[in-house]
């Protein structure tokens, strides 16, 4: 079985950098005989009970914590539920996006339902490029962003719904993205993942008192994509602070 790459651990909990494709835990709705499943491998890895502590989506690489006891678990919950733990991330998106820094404030319906919810979703421009391919066929070239992006609010799918909603789609999304994007992104550059990244996640650690981030390493896929639009990873981390 596949090894998780663990980012943090303590006493009380573990962090790992979640693959694509990989769901957070068992659900009845998930008929896939070949589903992976981050607690199952990582109980298998480490020979002990984990316990979830938020999730993100399949296709979503990145930082995913866990608590070591029901304890720890529970302990921990209320950080989660008044927004107090940071989580950023980072996207490639099509299109310039409209701001250096915004925020996005559009209310979300919950599931299939039609009541709609509060959601905001603040971003930062990284980085943009232009690159002389007609990805839909409309223009002789294709405009790029990379965004690091905080939700204020944890709606399902938030981030990937909010920015469909301004048509900047994410890149390699097949819910709620731009197909003919994935399919030029597919053949230009053979990418089959999603580029959305769960990079940084902040918590206060309620045992030892102490502020902790962990931050996750982007996945090759994306790697391999700032490459092509010449972002080099180290002048990344002058925009990540």
């Amino acid at each position: 079985m596949e090894q998780l790459p663990i980012l943090f651990e303590d006493q009380h909990y573990i962090a790992i950098n979640k693959p694509s494709g990989v769901l957070v835990h068992k659900t009845p709705l998930e008929k896939d005989p070949e589903a992976l499943f981050a607690v199952q491998m990582l109980e298998h890895q480490v020979g002990y009970k984990v316990y979830p502590l938020h999730r993100i989506d399949r296709p979503t690489t990145g930082v995913l914590l866990f608590g070591k006891s029901a304890k720890a678990a529970s302990t921990i919950q209320a950080q989660f539920i008044d927004h107090s733990i940071k989580k950023y991330y980072l996207a490639i998106l099509r299109g310039y996006l409209p701001k250096a820094h915004g925020m996005i404030d559009h209310p979300l319906a919950k599931d299939l339902e039609f009541v709609l919810q509060e959601a905001k979703t603040e971003y930062w421009t990284l980085k943009q490029c232009e690159i002389p391919f007609a990805s839909t066929g409309r223009y002789p070239s294709s405009r790029y962003s990379l965004a690091k992006i905080y939700p204020h609010t944890g709606r399902m799918h938030q981030i990937r719904r909010h920015f469909a909603h301004l048509r900047h789609y994410i890149i390699g999304d097949t819910t709620h993205g731009d197909n003919r994007q994935n399919n030029f992104f597919s053949s230009q550059f053979q990418l089959e993942n999603m580029l959305l990244h769960a990079w940084e996640l902040t918590f206060f650690q309620p045992f030892s008192k102490e502020s902790i981030t962990i931050k996750a390493d982007l996945p090759l896929h994306f790697l391999s994509i700032m490459r092509e639009f010449n972002w080099p990873e180290k002048e990344l981390s002058n925009h990540l602070v």
